[in-house]
C-alpha cells in the first residue's frame, strides 16, 4: 500500500487546498476527509476506455495529485490511506462487499474502506464511495453521524460484520458490509483487476463521474447529469458539445482532447448486451 516515505504530504495538502500540516485529531479528519472529497473527484475515465492503471502509490500521487485526476475506490482510498499515515494517523485498510439496493444475492468484495482510530475510537474513512458516500467519516460504534444528503450509521450483524447504512426521507438501506480483518495490496488488486476489466463490471461499462461537496453532490453517468441536494435532485442529458466543459468545470478534471475524444466515441457506440 505503499509508506509515508514515498508519499508527497505537501503536494496532496496543496491539491486538496489544505493549509498548514495538521495534527492527527479528528476534526482533522473530518476537515481533509470533506477536502478530499471536493477537490478529488471519484471517476473511471481510464477504466471506461480499456486502459486502467496499477494501484503503486508513486502511479496515484502521478494521476490524482499532479495530473489534476479522479479515481474510483481503491485508487481513492489507497492515496488518502497514505496521506493519514504520513500525518501520523493510524490506518487499516479493509475490504467491502457492496448491497446494490434491490439485490438480495451476496456480492464480491470489490470495495475499499478505511478504519482509523483515533483515541482509542474506531471510525470508517471512505472517500470512494460515490454520490452516496459519508461526507466526513463514521464511528464505527453505531453512533449516528447527521449528514446534509441523510443521517449515516454503521450497524453490526452476526458474524462481525458492519454495515453502513444511510438514511434519506427517513428510509434506511444498506450501503456496503465490512469486517475488521485487514486487507493488504494483492486483495486490492484482485479485485481491482476484476472491476476494471470484466465486461460486466458497471465501471467497464458506464462512464461515471461524481464529485461530493458537504450540501450538493454531482453525479454523470454517461450523459445523465444529476444534481442531488438536501431539497432534492434535478437531471438532465448532456450533448456531446457540453461534455467536455462539464468534466472541467463541474468536476474539475483535466481531461485533454484525446481522452474526450475516445469518451465521446465510446458513448456513440452501442453498448454490448
Amino acid at each position: 500500500m505503499g509508506n509515508a516515505s514515498e508519499f508527497d504530504l505537501p503536494a496532496y495538502l496543496g491539491r486538496i487546498g489544505a493549509g498548514a500540516v495538521p495534527s492527527p485529531d479528528l476534526p482533522a479528519l473530518e476537515t481533509l476527509h470533506a477536502r478530499h472529497l471536493s477537490t478529488i473527484p471519484f471517476e473511471n475515465i481510464d477504466v471506461y476506455l480499456g486502459r486502467p492503471g496499477g494501484l503503486g502509490l508513486e502511479a496515484l500521487q502521478s494521476k490524482l495529485v499532479r495530473a489534476g485526476r479522479g479515481g474510483y475506490c481503491f485508487e481513492q482510498n489507497t492515496l488518502f490511506a497514505a496521506a493519514l499515515r504520513a500525518l501520523g494517523y493510524r490506518v487499516r485498510t479493509l475490504e467491502a462487499r457492496v448491497r446494490p439496493p434491490g439485490v438480495t444475492a451476496v456480492m464480491p468484495r470489490t470495495h475499499m474502506v478505511l478504519e482509523v482510530e483515533i483515541d482509542g475510537r474506531a471510525f470508517a474513512a471512505d472517500v470512494g464511495f460515490g454520490g452516496d458516500g459519508p461526507i466526513v467519516p463514521i464511528a464505527l460504534d453505531g453512533t449516528p453521524s447527521e449528514q446534509p444528503i441523510g443521517i449515516y450509521r454503521v450497524d453490526r450483524e452476526e458474524g462481525g460484520i458492519h454495515v453502513m447504512r444511510l438514511s434519506r426521507d427517513g428510509v434506511w438501506r444498506d450501503l456496503y458490509a465490512f469486517t475488521l480483518t485487514s486487507a493488504e495490496a494483492v486483495d486490492y488488486e484482485v479485485a481491482h483487476h476484476f472491476t476494471s476489466t470484466h465486461p460486466r463490471s458497471p465501471f467497464v461499462r458506464t462512464l461515471t463521474a461524481q464529485r461530493s461537496e458537504p450540501e450538493t453532490r454531482h453525479i454523470l453517468r454517461d450523459r445523465s447529469y444529476t444534481v442531488r441536494t438536501r431539497g432534492g435532485e434535478t437531471a438532465r442529458v448532456i450533448e456531446d458539445g457540453q461534455l467536455g466543459a462539464l468534466l472541467a468545470e463541474t468536476f474539475g478534471l483535466r481531461v485533454g482532447d484525446d481522452l474526450l475524444g475516445g469518451i465521446l466515441e465510446k458513448l456513440n457506440r452501442p453498448k454490448a448486451e
